[in-house]
């Protein structure tokens, strides 16, 4: 253990603050409504987390408590109704690269109490790029490292890893249900292999359940309903009759051809276009920005939100387009400072 960090009598205030907020303290003093609160033993209120990654022994509030400060900002753009019914669902996320940062969106939101993640590749030096994560992370595993940075959030998380990340033996296994017959409500797909895109598809429609993708690039997201449209053509029919099995063993043109038939090639950045034709030859792999991934999870975490909440969102395919909407002036700039003229 290399640290115990305890500031429960401030989370106990804050709770105060979010119960009454005219009146926390009940015309009474802080110390004496903190005293009531927690039955006059600080030290055994709440619950203590052990971050053995960290070495750091945390003191939080009870789970009720937590969520409901730990909310309360949220308030009232998401009801506390309606953060109570997302944290009954579960997200399923596959590929933690891009996927990741909509992970922690959600969870950081409220968007889900239970997660499934999946990815088996390890963190290397050019993913923090766009990953949130430190050179002392380099090797962990995506999925390990993505469940760490969550739980940190909220340790009262259900998270279920998947560490191998999704293949024909283990497929299955991560749509199925668990012991309280609770499968997948929402899946975030953000793998860039051909058979585990179309796969994850079939399980999706086959037990109804919607898909998001977010393809890191003009802000383009994706929506499938299957959960309204149980026979909806993958991928908005532009693929056809395509299945998981037609995909299996593509070799690497092959799989940006299929990629690029995905997303459709004409709606791509000219950067983007012109970086994959060049995969493999004078680039290691496609381009991924952070502002990129940033943005693709805040639009994720806003559509699963939607979804979950019941609300009218239908299947589509949208693009966020900054350079669209925030278009290039013509008017002269001055030159920055310090440059040459």
């Amino acid at each position: 253990m290399r640290e115990v960090h305890d500031r429960i009598e401030e989370q106990v205030v804050e709770l105060l603050h979010c119960l009454a907020p005219s009146d926390p303290f009940g015309g009474r003093s802080r110390a004496a409504a903190v005293a009531g609160t927690v039955g006059g033993r600080l030290d055994v209120y709440g619950r203590w987390v052990w971050y053995p990654w960290s070495g750091r022994l945390v003191h939080v509030l009870p789970e009720a408590e937590f969520r409901l400060v730990r909310t309360d900002r949220n308030r009232d753009k998401i009801s506390r109704e309606q953060q109570q019914a997302l944290l009954g669902r579960r997200v399923g996320v596959i590929g933690l690269s891009v996927g990741s940062g909509a992970a922690l969106t959600c969870a950081m939101e409220g968007v889900g109490g239970a997660f499934r993640l999946a990815d088996y590749d390890r963190l290397g030096l050019s993913n923090l790029n766009r990953l949130r994560a430190g050179v002392h992370e380099l090797g962990l595993e995506k999925s390990v490292l993505c469940a760490r940075h969550m739980f940190e959030l909220d340790p009262y998380l259900d998270i279920e890893i998947h560490r191998g990340g999704v293949s024909e033996e283990t497929i299955e296994d991560f749509f199925v249900q668990d012991e309280q017959g609770r499968g997948l409500d929402l899946l975030v797909e953000e793998c860039d292999t051909p058979w585990v895109k179309v796969a994850a598809r079939e399980h999706a429609r086959r037990r109804r359940v919607p898909v998001l993708m977010e393809t890191n690039d003009r802000g383009l997201l994706d929506i499938e309903r299957y959960d309204l449209e149980p026979d909806r053509p993958l991928f908005h029919g532009r693929t056809g009759t395509t299945t998981a099995d037609d995909v299996r063993g593509l070799d690497r043109e092959q799989a940006i051809r299929f990629l690029l038939t995905i997303v459709d090639e004409q709606r791509l950045s000219p950067a983007m276009a012109d970086a994959l034709a060049r995969v493999g030859r004078s680039l290691s792999s496609w381009p991924q920005l952070a502002g990129g991934v940033m943005l693709g999870a805040a639009l994720v975490t806003e559509a699963a939100r939607r979804i979950l909440l019941g609300e009218p969102l239908a299947s589509g395919r949208h693009s966020v387009d900054l350079e669209a909407l925030v278009p290039a002036s013509a008017l002269s700039l001055p030159a920055p400072h310090g440059a040459a003229l």
